[in-house]
């Protein structure tokens, strides 16, 4: 099948964000004097937002009010160091270039900020997304299908035709949610095992072979 939407997330699918979603959560952590973590810790933190990020770093049965202080010292440090180690994925820009070159439609959507996604798009993706959104006020994160709803609206098209890329157990859901189909990468936050025991359907292995399934010659 040959897709007419290609939809990404974006931590651990097209940008390796982990060393900097780290150090911004330990510097939180470590300014009000909480235990910080390992990078392999924090990798099974992320996917569902930054206030279920915080919620997972701290003890349990922290109060609301003392994650909403941790949380708010995390964006401070995260706004200023999003970019610091960040980088895309070996090949993701060109796959992004061909699927555009074949008249594939882009999108990226992340649980990040709607202003980090932003900003972080300009910095590497600049020209390669049709549509790009983030956590924003009045908008479910994923697995609910509103920021892919909100692609669809930004696009003028229908979730028919469209597939759905990621790298966690969130994506498969936000996919089957938004009416997409999936495609799930193995060198993300979670890995291949993770990935089939989450009930996969299809993952690839390199950007080579996601543009292989999107243009229907897999």
């Amino acid at each position: 099948m040959s897709y007419k939407i290609a939809v990404f997330d974006m931590d651990g699918t097209i940008l390796n964000t982990l060393t900097d979603l780290t150090n911004a959560t330990n510097h939180a952590l470590r300014t009000f004097g909480y235990k910080e973590h390992s990078i392999d810790e924090v990798r099974f933190f992320v996917g569902n937002g930054m206030a279920k990020l915080i919620e997972r770093a701290l003890p349990k049965g922290t109060s609301p009010e003392e994650q909403a202080r941790v949380r708010e010292e995390f964006l401070k440090y995260y706004e200023m160091h999003s970019a610091d180690d960040t980088g895309p994925y070996d090949g993701i820009r060109e796959l992004l270039e061909r699927l555009r070159a074949a008249g594939v439609k882009t999108a990226v959507v992340s649980n990040k900020p709607d202003i980090a996604v932003r900003k972080l798009v300009r910095e590497y993706f600049d020209g390669l997304f049709d549509a790009s959104i983030g956590d924003k006020e009045g908008q479910r994160t994923k697995p609910a299908p509103d920021m892919c709803n909100s692609v669809f609206a930004v696009l003028g098209m229908g979730p028919e035709g469209g597939v759905y890329i990621g790298d966690s157990d969130t994506d498969i859901l936000t996919a089957r949610n938004s009416g997409l189909d999936e495609i799930l990468v193995s060198w993300g936050f979670r890995g291949r095992e993770f990935l089939e025991e989450h009930g996969a359907k299809v993952i690839c292995d390199t950007p080579e072979e996601v543009f292989k399934h999107i243009i229907g010659s897999a």
